[in-house]
């Protein structure tokens, strides 16, 4: 395990590319039963177009988002409050399901497409799109009897944004969280190349971490924080420590 002072650093996101980028997109905006986390829309796309599903949220809570489809160049991506481009997840990469605590409050879009080469068939997909928003509370404190993922020893799991190469290259990476109380931790990253760094949290500061040997830092700014190894970057932001 490393330590060293903080720095500053800047991590892009992941940048899409579906066939429908320069085309114009319709948005859509999902509206929850009074009561209900979950709710569901059908729908069908040709060709070049696509579909913006529309629905605000908040930082540290946990969205869920599943795609059924007669078409397996049909997909969507999940972009986060402000975006237009970058993705925190890319459905022709992950596949048609994801699961991840969100790193900012806003409204984020769930972008419906179909892949370049189907859109210039004309190809039609009819598909299924469920959506699903909780609080992540059973998540908020290991002194308070933290429930576990099931079939997993964490007690949450997600994305968080990252960059594993020099310059800016940019991803989203795995991750899952052993709470130990009042923000202190192990937090396991797992590179899109299957490799896995576990960073030590204590009281809320990132202090160290395990599975490499590159120069360790960390830097905070609002509730996020960003830790570097040597060229790797990661943004742990703070309910993923503290729940919420």
């Amino acid at each position: 395990m490393r330590r060293a002072a903080p720095v500053a650093l800047l991590l892009l996101l992941v940048t899409s590319s579906p066939a429908s980028a320069a085309e114009g997109i319709r948005t859509e905006r999902v509206q929850f039963d009074r009561g209900e986390t979950s709710a569901t829309v059908q729908g069908s796309i040709r060709g070049y177009e696509a579909i913006d599903y529309q629905l605000g949220a908040r930082a540290g809570q946990r969205m869920a988002v599943t795609l059924e489809t007669d078409n397996t160049s049909n997909y969507f991506n999940v972009l986060p409050p402000g975006s237009d481009a970058a993705a925190l997840f890319i459905g022709s990469i992950k596949g048609n399901s994801f699961d991840g605590v969100l790193p900012a409050s806003g409204d984020y879009r769930i972008r419906v497409y179909l892949m370049r080469n189907a859109a210039r068939r004309e190809e039609k997909a009819s598909y299924r799109l469920t959506f699903g928003i909780t609080s992540n509370e059973p998540e908020a404190s290991a002194l308070a009897g933290d429930a576990l993922v099931a079939g997993t020893d964490y007690h949450a799991t997600g994305q968080v944004r990252c960059a594993v190469g020099p310059g800016d290259l940019a991803a989203t990476c795995a991750f899952g969280v052993k709470r130990s109380g009042g923000g202190s931790g192990h937090v396991t990253v797992t590179r899109p190349d299957g490799q896995r760094r576990v960073i030590v949290f204590e009281k809320g500061e990132a202090t160290g971490y395990e599975g490499g040997t590159g120069a360790f830092e960390a830097s905070r700014a609002d509730d996020v924080t960003t830790v570097r190894i040597a060229e790797e970057r990661y943004e742990i932001p703070d309910a993923v420590l503290f729940g919420g």
